[in-house]
């Protein structure tokens, strides 16, 4: 391809190509790098062969992460699970090669990375395997109850049960409430598994950027918040991005609970498929609960440019040490920590 670089956020091909393209996801959408804008001060460019004012018949989208902390370098995208590049597998790559040779140096960024889906590379490229995740999927071509039958019946079906025996009340939306609640739960969620939590802003950019694409699912015991999921779409696709809860109230199925009601909701409003993200090879816990829920797995890889970009970065290499400051840090100064430091992370 013979590069080509624009503002997504200020020409409309963008938007009209993602709505086009059978490859985009959700995270190609105009209301996920408005809400990157907002929150963290991210750029994204478009890489694309067509000319100025022509029309997009591909692109690759991206935004700079400007970090003095983790280092400058260009990501397509930042806190997506993936980013299919829209061209064509084995397209000429040579100018895209080119490209990022000249563009890195002049911009000294540390790497260029690609999350794909399922797009490949060439044998030979310039881009070497970088992290690899287990992704999820699950179809919902089956029925109602093929779906229900297809969850795993004591770990998952039997605390849906005890759920609705236990008369947890439903919420669904983006109201002010819903918000308040999930951030509270995700404050919660973080501190137990040693990390911070994303900025406020972000969670309300997300709902800004992205309504009516984006939901808040929540589960209450007796008008007391005890589990949330939120959740975006396009087109077929319901994607799961966050989830969160009190451990407190883990034995009432709360978190089955939700996740069946986005199943049958999904199902019922015409979407083809849930996108239940990428997991950590060594998630063990995670990986069987998305698999108790019926989906089907495999293994993508991201990509780097150059060859010898392989380190994992100073927030992977400090995070066992900081995991401990970061579990018993009080919610104000976890708070204030996530929005200075979550830039750096993308």
């Amino acid at each position: 391809m013979q590069p080509y670089t624009f503002d997504p956020l200020q020409d409309s091909r963008w938007a009209d190509f993602v709505a086009s393209d059978p490859r985009a996801s959700v995270f190609h959408q105009l209301g996920w790098l408005k809400a990157l804008a907002l929150t963290y001060g991210y750029r994204p460019l478009v890489l694309t062969s067509a000319t100025p004012g022509e029309a997009l018949s591909d692109g690759i989208v991206f935004c700079e992460v400007n970090s003095w902390i983790t280092g400058k370098r260009l990501v397509s995208l930042p806190f997506a699970d993936h980013a299919e590049p829209l061209v064509d597998d084995g397209a000429d790559e040579s100018g895209l090669t080119d490209w990022m040779r000249t563009q890195r140096n002049a911009h000294k960024w540390k790497y260029i990375e690609i999350r794909p889906l399922s797009w490949k590379m060439q044998p030979g490229t310039s881009l070497i395997a970088s992290d690899s995740f287990w992704f999820h999927s699950l179809s919902l071509a089956p029925s109602t109850e093929q779906l229900f039958r297809g969850l795993h019946k004591s770990c998952i079906q039997r605390r849906i049960r005890r759920a609705e025996h236990e008369q947890l009340s439903y919420e669904r939306g983006h109201s002010e409430e819903l918000i308040n609640d999930f951030y509270r739960l995700q404050l919660i969620t973080r501190r137990r598994h040693g990390l911070l939590p994303q900025p406020r802003a972000w969670f309300q950019n997300l709902i800004a950027c992205m309504s009516p694409n984006v939901d808040i699912r929540l589960a209450r015991k007796d008008g007391k918040p005890i589990a949330s999921i939120l959740t975006l779409s396009h087109r077929g696709t319901v994607v799961y991005k966050y989830g969160c809860s009190d451990e407190r109230f883990h034995h009432l199925g709360a978190m089955p609970f939700l996740f069946w009601k986005l199943i049958e909701e999904s199902k019922e409003a015409g979407a083809e498929q849930i996108d239940f993200g990428r997991t950590d090879l060594d998630n063990a816990g995670l990986i069987e609960f998305k698999d108790r829920l019926g989906a089907t797995r495999r293994q993508i890889t991201y990509l780097r440019y150059p060859r010898s970009s392989q380190e994992r970065g100073a927030v992977a290499k400090y995070l066992p040490w900081m995991r401990h400051i970061f579990s018993v840090l009080p919610d104000p100064l976890s708070s204030l920590a996530g929005r200075a430091l979550y830039r750096h992370i993308g």
